[in-house]
């Protein structure tokens, strides 16, 4: 595959060849090079990694269904239990709701998901399967590692460890546990069984942490103990953990200190509080792996979310407050390399907020090629002219699936 007249991050423009799913070689621009075989016209395009969405819920989406009114009620029980009310109302099964929202996500620019898959008494592995099914049938465009994820709790209800454990064993790749101390109202136990589970498959861990200030830190103090005492650094993320940087600046600083020591990964939606949260910048500069994701995308729990990852790094720029060129261009950094560093097999960490990776020789040839002056008003314009290569190969162009 040989990609024309791109500007890697906003660079000059250039050739790039891929072999074997693999950035080959990068030469300068040529309009009068011999081209054969398959080309891609780059048209003067930025050209970037391609996105990695680390936090989606594509066992929830609605994309592409009516737009129905918001009912949830607030905090993380009530809109758990309207999901619950609501979901099997949909004319479209789990399996074709999963199956059109990433097929969007592909088009926009991603090709790197890690999707939750909610376990519970009352859907038992049906949402699993159907976020299995959305994986199998894009597969060649997309990488999905599925979570098995128990966002009623894990024992509120009778039989979920068992179902978290079938899942693991069908096909789930991740472990996730949620707000330890609000939700189970028994941390110990609740990460005895999300450590023991990922300790019998060999998965990593991601926990979904939405309890405040110092509970919060209590429930992380927990976390880093069990990583220490089963040696289990760069096997853990830590999801939204909004409230974070409410505490003393002692406490921050300690926490992303252990966080960068125990390689502990940190996935952000950009939340509408992020000056709550542990700052991005500073989480890169200590050497902590820091994703982005979309979240839920137009479900039963918010009406937000479009499947969009462009349009989530503009968020994510927005909420930092961010203005200079350089900080917007991290943002780019965390929405693509950032994220792929977090999955199993992933890259190595970013290693400063200039670091701008993941076009070089030697890198995936998974490649988002967008219209735009520069990286920072292509996330400002967020042009549909978009062209997406996945191992080499184009899946998508002007935001329609190929192949």
């Amino acid at each position: 595959m040989l990609i024309t007249d791109v500007r890697p991050w906003g660079g000059e423009p250039c050739d790039i060849e891929i072999k074997d799913g693999v950035i080959a070689a990068i030469t300068p621009h040529d309009p009068a090079r011999t081209v054969t075989g398959d080309t891609v016209a780059g048209r003067g395009r930025l050209a970037l990694p391609s996105f990695s969405d680390v936090h989606c819920h594509l066992d929830s989406t609605r994309i592409g269904l009516p737009f129905r009114p918001h009912t949830g009620k607030p905090g993380v029980w009530g809109m758990t239990m309207n999901d619950r009310a609501h979901w099997r109302e949909d004319e479209w099964t789990v399996a074709q709701r999963a199956t059109y929202t990433l097929g969007r996500m592909i088009e926009r620019g991603t090709t790197r998901v890690r999707s939750y898959a909610q376990i519970d008494a009352d859907c038992g592995l049906e949402r699993f399967e159907g976020v299995l099914a959305a994986k199998e049938a894009h597969a060649g465009r997309c990488e999905v590692e599925i979570m098995a994820f128990p966002q009623a709790g894990l024992f509120k209800e009778k039989g979920v460890p068992e179902l978290m454990d079938q899942a693991l064993a069908s096909g789930a790749a991740v472990v996730g546990g949620i707000d330890p101390c609000t939700l189970d109202r028994d941390p110990v136990r609740h990460l005895d069984v999300v450590f023991g589970l990922a300790e019998r498959h060999r998965a990593p861990i991601d926990i979904h942490l939405h309890e405040p200030g110092a509970l919060g830190v209590f429930s992380v103090d927990l976390i880093l103990e069990r990583v220490r005492a089963l040696g289990m650094a760069g096997q853990v993320t830590l999801s939204h953990a909004y409230e974070l940087g409410t505490v003393d600046e002692a406490t921050t600083r300690r926490l992303t200190e252990e966080f960068a020591e125990l390689d502990i990964a940190m996935a952000t939606i950009a939340p509408a509080q992020q000056q709550h949260a542990l700052p991005l910048a500073g989480l890169t500069a200590a050497g902590v792996r820091v994703g982005l994701g979309e979240d839920g995308q137009r479900d039963f729990w918010s009406p937000y979310g479009n499947g969009d990852m462009l349009d989530r790094t503009w968020q994510l720029a927005f909420t930092n407050r961010y203005r200079a060129d350089e900080l917007i261009e991290h943002c780019v950094a965390v929405a693509t390399r950032g994220g792929h560093s977090i999955l199993q097999g992933g890259p190595e960490r970013l290693t400063s907020v200039a670091d701008r990776p993941g076009v070089f020789v030697g890198d995936a040839g998974d490649l988002l090629l967008v219209e735009g002056e520069t990286v920072a008003s292509a996330v400002m314009d967020r042009s549909d002219d978009r062209t997406v290569l996945h191992a080499g190969r184009v899946v998508a162009d002007g935001l329609e699936l190929v192949g």
